[in-house]
Parts: structure tokens; sequence; C-alpha cells
């Protein structure tokens, strides 16, 4: 209880001195880690996908986290550089660290913690997101349920991070090999990466990580993993046998299917209302924008006059109102306007020419 009014106290501590922010760009549309579990003395990177923020794809951001500790307190308006995010492209960024060196306390401490949170900035904290969490998935089950494998998450992706777990004691053999390793393929052995012992540099690569007390883990993207993957490939299942040292002993045939790729709607953009005079707002919105896109800039011509601007938003929707009452006052004969749209990547969205509903 005391832990939870802690923590209580700090968060609302924390929602006071971020009223004073000045842009407030939303939150992120996912948060990922590889690899996908890990141990708080292990080596991770987090991923944020901030395509549903105001962020620009070229932004300097930061990590302002206070919970289970706050490594760069007092430094809210000038982040230490050991903050810094890292741009991988595409509006995503990514973190890497090792969760007890970062927060200087023991895996203990930090499992009875409340759990990672934060939020993202710029350098200065003019610009901050929402206040989030990075989830934490323990696998401590794993080492009394009796199972052979377990995969993080069950049904991967060809492009995401995967966790395999391996638990040797189950298969007769493992019991003094000096190594374990992945002798795998993709869709029924398609495409494969052997476990070759003759070549190091395969050994090294297939080699699975020791948890210690015959209990192994592999962590590893497919699409990164597999050499060879042709263009338009759609992952179906994951096949493998978990070797012994120079195949002494192998775990037996085993597969994980892959989850179902769903692609995104395609983006729809309007303006509203149907019609409109020059007494009326004209609203634009464009809902399932493409990643990185986070602007709609407009230029409006009404006879001799050229009216521009811009509206922010992210993948989710981007939408904004132009007051065509002040733009247009005292201008007469002016029967239609001419619109073009375009995003922040130069792209045309819309050129259109929407008549003027003329005023009774």
């Amino acid at each position: 209880m005391k832990k939870i009014i802690h923590f209580i106290l700090i968060a609302l501590f924390v929602a006071t001195n971020f009223a004073q922010a000045q842009e407030e760009v939303g939150g992120a549309n996912k948060i990922w880690s590889n690899p996908v579990v890990y141990n708080y003395d292990e080596e991770v990177t987090w991923y944020f996908d901030l395509s549903t923020t105001s962020f620009a794809p070229d932004e300097e951001i930061y990590i302002w986290i206070w919970s289970p500790s706050e490594p760069d307190a007092g430094n809210w308006e000038n982040s230490s550089e050991f903050a810094h995010l890292t741009n991988e492209g595409e509006m995503v960024w990514s973190f890497t660290l090792t969760p007890t060196d970062y927060f200087s306390m023991s895996a203990e401490d930090i499992a009875a913690s409340a759990g990672f949170w934060f939020r993202l900035k710029d350098k200065t904290g003019s610009k901050q997101t929402d206040v989030s969490n990075v989830t934490y998935t323990p696998f401590d089950s794993f080492y009394t349920a009796d199972e052979l494998i377990r995969a993080y998450p069950e049904a991967p992706s060809l492009n995401s991070p995967l966790s395999i777990l391996f638990n040797s004691n189950l298969v007769p053999g493992f019991e003094n090999v000096a190594s374990v390793h992945m002798h795998s393929g993709l869709n029924n052995w398609a495409i494969l990466q052997e476990y070759q012992t003759w070549v190091p540099e395969v050994v090294e690569k297939t080699k699975l990580k020791d948890l210690g007390n015959g209990f192994y883990k592999m962590d590893f993207i497919p699409s990164e993993y597999y050499e060879g993957i042709p263009d338009g490939f759609v992952m179906e299942n994951i096949n493998f046998l978990m070797v012994g040292t120079d195949w002494a002993v192998n775990s037996g045939d085993q597969v994980i299917n892959a989850a179902e790729y769903i692609p995104p709607p395609p983006p729809v953009f309007r303006f509203f209302p149907l019609q409109i005079s020059k007494k009326d707002f004209l609203g634009i919105s464009r809902i399932y924008n493409e990643v990185g896109t986070t602007k709609l800039i407009y230029t409006i011509t009404a006879g001799s006059k050229v009216i521009t601007g811009e509206f922010s938003g992210g993948v989710s929707e981007i939408k904004g109102f132009v007051d065509l009452p002040t733009a247009l006052q005292g201008m007469n004969n002016i029967n239609d306007i001419h619109v073009l749209v375009k995003d922040n990547k130069d792209r045309t969205i819309s050129e259109t020419t929407i008549p003027l509903k003329t005023l009774d």
C-alpha cells in the first residue's frame, strides 16, 4: 500500500510539472521491445512508434522516466545525452538500456516497483507525449510449466521480434552439451538457416542464450535473421530443431505458426461540409494516414487571394478548419475556390475546385 501511495504522489507531482509544457503531441501508437521477453539485467531495446503524434520525422527525442527511478532528474529543460533516443526512420525511435544499470537498481527492486513510466520529449521540454509505460512480460512461469517450447508472441510476424524459450531438461542428452543452437527454416523449410558446425559465424548466429539450469532463449526478427527472403514473401510458419553441440542431440521437429498479416485500410480524405459558402468554415480531414505523414498543407486560391496553412496529426487522423469568413471578408463575386492539399512529404493529396453556395 505504501508503494502505491508513493507512486500516486509521484504521478501527481509529475502531472503538475508537466502542466507548464508548451505542446502536447499525443501518445505513442505502439511500444515494443527486442528481445520480446528479457531479464532486468539483460540489454534490451525499446521501440516507440510515434506516428500518431505530431512529432516531426526528424525530431530529436529524449526519454524522461521516473519509475522505477529517475536517472535524468532535474534536467527536464535540458535532457542529458544518455536519455537521447535513436531515430530508426518511418516515425519509429528506439532506446537501448540494461535496466539494472540504467536505473541503478537490483532486478528484485525493479520487479517490486510500479514499472517503467515515462514521457518522451524534445530536449528542452517544449514538446511532450502523454504519460506512458513500457509493458514488461515476465516469463518465470516457463521454468515450472514442463513445456518444451514457448514463443513470445505465440503467433509471430515476419518483421517483428520473436523470443523462443527452450527447456532442455525435457530431452535426455542435453545435460552436458556445451551450447544449444537453432536449426531452422521458414514455410516448411523453404528458406533455411542451418546450424553448420564448421562455419564459426553460423555457430554464433544460431546459438541460444543460456538462462541457466537447462533453460535457453533465442531472440531474433525473422526478416533479419533469414537471408534470401524474396519481395512479397508471406511467412506462414517457422520450423526448427534445438540442437546440442555438433548435433549430439536434438529436440525433434518443432513448428510455430505465424500471425495472419492484415494490411491497414487505405487513407480516406474529405472536405466537410459538402456544401459551403463564404460564410462557412471549410473542414479538411484525412484518416488512416501512412506512417510518417504528420501534416496536411493547404493552398486555397479565391480570385486574386491565396490562403495557406497547415494542420498536424498522425496515422489515425489529421483534421482542421479554414476560417473562410475572415479570409474572404469584403471579397465579392467569388463563386468558387481552388483547393490544393499536400502532405509533409510534398505529395498531392487533393486538388479540386469547390463551388461556393450563394446565400439568399
